[in-house]
């Protein structure tokens, strides 16, 4: 059994993860039976070893997690691989897969450049 965990900051504000959360929303939408959470590594309840532990509990045996991050900081580079490591050893029986921060995906690139371009230059570009 398969499940998603998008994997974001955290922010005491808790309107910071609404964007997130609709994401997950999203997916559910598209498809109702798939398992997707959402997992903070600080501030935001709840974080990702809670999240995993769920998600096992329900016989999840196979977790991707989706590092919800524009920029590759240090989060994403040092302190998410280290907390995937920690999760492999304390859970043998799962396969981890850590896919890149989402920013680093060409269609969020395409799409950021489609939304900030002004209107008719988008359109132009999109009707060449």
């Amino acid at each position: 059994m398969q499940a998603t965990i998008l994997f974001g900051h955290g922010s005491r504000d808790p309107l910071w993860r609404v964007p997130i959360d609709t994401v997950a929303q999203r997916m559910l939408a598209i498809d109702a039976q798939c398992r997707v959470r959402c997992a903070f590594l600080e501030i935001t309840e709840p974080d990702l070893a809670s999240t995993t532990a769920e998600l096992v509990a329900l016989g999840v045996d196979s977790i991707t997690i989706v590092p919800m991050f524009l920029g590759v900081g240090r989060h994403a580079r040092e302190d998410l691989p280290v907390l995937v490591k920690a999760l492999q050893l304390d859970y043998p029986e799962v396969c981890f897969m850590l896919q890149p921060s989402v920013g680093e995906d060409a269609r969020v690139v395409e799409l950021l450049a489609q939304i900030a371009m002004p209107a008719a230059a988008a359109r132009a570009a999109t009707a060449a």
